[in-house]
């Protein structure tokens, strides 16, 4: 009686051949990523752009925040202004 070798079963053979395939794609899309980042040799070339971006809204927000001082500056002179002409009409004999 001649014995077969044992064959390792079908439910453990697959599994490791689909995963070994996905491994195989795996490496071939981490490859072409690696040559892409390798070959463009620089910075990205929106960074510039994207600098200026950020300085021109820094400036503008540092505008916006000065003018709302100027509005709250105005604002408190008004309200004392408001305050005063009240006081006047309630007691017109003071001055």
């Amino acid at each position: 009686m001649s014995k077969e070798p044992a064959k390792p079963s079908e439910s453990v053979v697959q599994p490791l051949l689909a995963e070994r395939r996905e491994l195989k794609v795996t490496v071939e899309r981490l490859r072409l990523e690696l040559a892409e980042a390798q070959g463009t040799g620089g910075p990205d070339p929106r960074l510039r752009e994207l600098q200026a971006e950020i300085e021109r809204l820094r400036y503008q927000l540092a505008s916006a925040r000065a003018e709302a001082g100027l509005m709250r500056e105005e604002r408190d002179e008004l309200r004392l202004g408001v305050e005063r002409a009240i006081e006047q009409l309630a007691n017109p004999y003071l001055k």
